[in-house]
């Protein structure tokens, strides 16, 4: 190796000293087989996978200089030997994970059809319960029994909507809820509902329909109740 070394800087002071032109300039082989030493690739096996150089178990070349800097420090690629190539093949064996392959489907329109009209049966075929407070001031001046109980905050569409997300695990928009006026008093209703024609309605139906009732929360029923003709009010917040 001092040999090279020496003859390549022998050389390269003989062809500085001669002045000739590129063209005629000799290059001797021996030059370029000392500098290749210096950059011979290394042949490794990668133990994780890298981007723009190959994946875990792959054997690539890299220069010496990097594999000996980054990837062999950090364990991310082994020289390319047979006891180190034993031990990757065994390891993969053992821990070579599992690819799944994943289909992606196009949902046609029929499908989507089909979720709406699974989604409006669902609708028709429920009934939303709400709790609210009673509105005592109207409830003391009721003339009978008889008379509605008329709430503390009436029922909006906004409202119909929220609980039918939460109760039905349904998304409408209130231009579905056709409800000219809010729900004021406790009880029974049927509220329309405004689906598009394409989906079609139940057998005996014939237009859809939101089945909804109104109780009355627990600590409001014990607000006021009669009792024997006469009105009797308890505790009021």
């Amino acid at each position: 190796m001092a040999y090279m070394q020496y003859g390549r800087n022998a050389l390269r002071q003989i062809v500085k000293d001669v002045n000739v032109h590129n063209h005629d300039r000799l290059m001797p082989p021996l030059l370029y087989a000392g500098q290749g030493v210096r950059y011979r690739k290394l042949e490794v096996i990668l133990t994780t996978s890298i981007d723009k150089l190959g994946k875990s178990g792959e054997t690539v070349k890299v220069a010496a200089g990097y594999f000996r800097n980054h990837l062999m420090p950090k364990l991310l690629a082994v020289p390319n030997i047979d006891k180190y190539a034993y031990l990757i093949r065994e390891q993969r064996k053992i821990y070579q994970p599992v690819e799944q392959e994943f289909q992606v489907v196009k949902q046609t329109d029929k499908d989507m059809t089909k979720e709406y009209e699974k989604a409006a049966n669902r609708l028709v075929n429920s009934r939303l319960v709400l709790r609210r407070l009673i509105d005592v001031a109207k409830f003391r001046t009721r003339a009978t029994k008889d008379d509605p109980v008329e709430l503390r905050i009436p029922v909006t569409k906004d409202e119909l909507v929220a609980e039918v997300a939460r109760q039905l695990c349904v998304h409408i928009e209130p231009e579905n809820i056709h409800l000219p006026t809010p729900l004021s008093t406790f009880g029974e209703f049927e509220v329309p509902l405004r689906l598009p024609k394409s989906i079609p309605l139940p057998e005996g139906k014939v237009h859809w329909t939101l089945q909804v009732k109104i109780r009355e929360e627990p600590s409001s029923f014990q607000l006021a109740k009669w009792d024997n003709g006469i009105l009797l009010i308890s505790n009021v917040e």
